[in-house]
C-alpha cells in the first residue's frame, strides 16, 4: 500500500471537526496537523484525533512546516481565496469549504490555478454526496420545462448559534453562505444557463457588524424559461413557521422534500436538520378525461440518510478518488463557479437596486 495523504486540517469548528474525523476514518489519509486560532476548539478535536498530530495556530507556518500533500479549509468564507491560493502553489491538493472565494472572478481564479497545478480542488458541496438530494434532482428532470424551484433555509438562531451567525455576517451574507448549495442544485435540476439574478434584504438587528444584513433573497432566471427562489434568514426573530421549504414544479408535476422531524420547532439552526430530507413527495399533474388526476401523490422513502458526520465523510471519499484521478472535477468545479456568480449578484442586485445580468 503507498503512504497515505498527509492532510493538515484547517479550522476545527464544526465542519473542521467533521472533516478531521472523516480523514481518521478514510484508510489512505492521514491528519499530519490541525490548525486554528482557537485553543479551546483545537483541543477539543485533538482529544478525538488518534495518532501523531502537530498542531499550529498560524496557517503559513504549518504549511511550510508541515508539507501537507493536501490541505482541508473550514475557516470563515473571508479566508478561502487566500488560503486556498497558498495551498496550490505549495503543491498541495485542496478540499475547501463553500464558498470557494468572495468573488466569481476569484473562484475561476483558483479553478485555473488548480488546473495548472495539476492538483485537486474540491468544493463541500455537501448536498451532492446526499442520496436524497440526488433522487430530487433526478425527480426534478422528469417534470418538463420551465421548472419553477423555491428553495429557503431560515435559521431562527439564538444563544452561541447566533454568536456564530453574527461572527459569519462580517464576511457573508446567509444568502451566499448556504445558497451555493440550492442554487447549484437549481442548476443541476434544469441544466439550463442562468441569466438574470436580482436580490433583497433587510436588517433585522441593531447588533450587526456595520453595514450587514441578516436577511436575504434572490430571484434567478434561466435561459431555458425556469426561475428560481431561495431567501435565507438569521437570527432570534426568524420565523421556524416556513424554515424548511425545498419544492419544484414544472408543467407535468411537482416534486417536495417532506421533512417533518427536521422541520419542527426548534431545529432551524441544527447543522443535523439541515441535512434531513426524511420523504420526497411526488405529484403528477396528468388528467383524464374528466378533468381529474389520474395518479395519486407518492412518496418515495430512501433508506440512505446519512447524518452529517457521514455525509462530511462521503465529501472526503470523493475528494480521495479526485486526488487519485477516479473522478474528473471539471464539472464540479465550473458549477461551484456559476453558483457563486449567482449569489453573489443576489449581493449585488440587493446593494445597487437593481437586476444583474450574468
Amino acid at each position: 500500500m503507498s503512504d497515505p495523504i498527509r492532510v493538515l486540517v484547517v479550522g476545527a469548528g464544526n465542519m473542521g471537526r467533521s472533516h478531521a474525523l472523516a480523514y481518521q476514518a478514510i484508510p489512505e489519509f492521514t491528519v499530519a496537523g490541525v490548525c486554528t486560532r482557537s485553543p479551546e476548539s483545537r483541543a477539543a478535536l485533538m482529544a478525538e484525533l488518534q495518532g501523531d498530530v502537530a498542531e499550529y495556530n498560524d496557517y503559513e507556518a504549518a504549511l511550510a512546516e508541515l508539507k501537507p500533500d493536501a490541505v482541508c479549509i473550514s475557516t470563515y468564507p473571508d479566508t478561502h481565496y487566500r488560503f486556498v491560493k497558498m495551498a496550490l502553489e505549495a503543491g498541495c491538493h485542496v478540499f475547501t469549504e463553500k464558498p470557494l472565494a468572495e468573488t466569481a472572478g476569484e473562484c475561476q481564479e483558483l479553478v485555473d490555478l488548480a488546473r495548472a497545478q495539476g492538483k485537486a480542488l474540491a468544493v463541500g458541496y455537501i448536498l451532492r454526496q446526499h442520496p436524497s438530494w440526488i433522487k430530487f434532482v433526478e425527480v426534478a428532470k422528469t417534470l418538463g420545462k420551465p421548472l419553477v424551484m423555491r428553495m429557503n433555509l431560515n435559521q431562527q438562531s439564538y444563544g452561541k448559534d447566533w454568536q456564530t451567525h453574527r461572527a459569519l455576517l462580517s464576511s457573508i451574507s446567509p444568502v451566499v453562505d448556504c445558497g451555493v448549495h440550492y442554487v447549484d442544485v437549481m442548476c443541476q435540476m434544469t441544466g439550463a444557463k442562468p441569466v438574470r439574478v436580482s436580490g433583497i434584504g433587510a436588517r433585522l438587528a441593531e447588533d450587526l457588524p456595520e453595514g450587514k444584513i441578516n436577511y436575504g433573497q434572490l430571484q434567478v432566471s434561466f435561459d431555458d424559461g425556469s426561475v428560481g427562489w431561495y431567501e435565507a434568514g438569521w437570527g432570534p426573530m426568524m420565523s421556524e413557521t416556513a424554515f424548511f421549504i425545498k419544492d419544484v414544479v414544472g408543467p407535468l408535476g411537482s416534486a417536495s422534500i417532506v421533512a417533518a422531524d427536521a422541520a419542527s420547532r426548534g431545529k432551524s439552526s441544527s447543522v443535523e436538520a439541515h441535512c434531513q430530507t426524511e420523504r420526497i413527495l411526488v405529484h403528477r399533474s396528468q388528467t383524464n378525461a374528466d378533468g381529474e388526476l389520474e395518479a395519486s401523490d407518492e412518496y418515495i422513502d430512501l433508506t440512505d440518510e446519512p447524518d452529517h458526520d457521514e455525509l462530511c465523510r462521503r465529501e472526503q471519499v470523493f475528494f480521495r478518488d479526485a486526488i487519485l484521478g477516479q473522478v474528473d472535477l471539471t464539472e464540479h468545479q465550473n458549477s461551484a463557479v456559476r453558483a457563486s456568480e449567482i449569489v453573489l449578484a443576489a449581493d449585488e442586485s440587493y446593494q445597487s437596486g437593481q437586476m444583474v445580468t450574468l
